[in-house]
């Protein structure tokens, strides 16, 4: 189930641990504990990783009529949405209203474009 990061899903918070200070001499109990705690440390950056993957997930888009779209310069250049009532869409010309087709469109920062 993928779940998407909201104040209802938050990611667990991960702290990066506290090494231990090293000894002079090579001791295997140093290094044995060094690797367990960076073992831990890294399986929980994992987990969260796991957690951000959105595979199965499609952003939804707001659907507008051609009326009630916000504005082209407001929204900027590149903004996309989609309409549903375009009438005879052409790619690139500016998206009319009237009609009943659904189309995508974008903004080149001054008018909506079919596309």
């Amino acid at each position: 189930m993928t779940q998407i990061v909201t104040s209802d899903f938050e990611l667990n918070r991960v702290v990066a641990p506290r090494l231990p200070v090293a000894p002079l001499d090579y001791e295997k109990r140093y290094h044995d504990q060094f690797a367990d705690i960076l073992r831990l440390y890294f399986n929980q950056v994992d987990n969260i990783l796991g957690q951000l993957r959105t595979f199965d997930l499609v952003p939804p888009t707001t659907n507008y009529t051609v009326a009630t779209l916000p504005s082209a310069a407001t929204s900027g250049a590149g903004a996309r949405t989609f309409v549903t009532n375009a009438l005879t869409p052409t790619f690139g010309a500016t998206v009319a209203g009237g009609g009943a087709v659904f189309t995508p469109v974008y903004s080149d920062g001054t008018n909506w474009k079919v596309g």
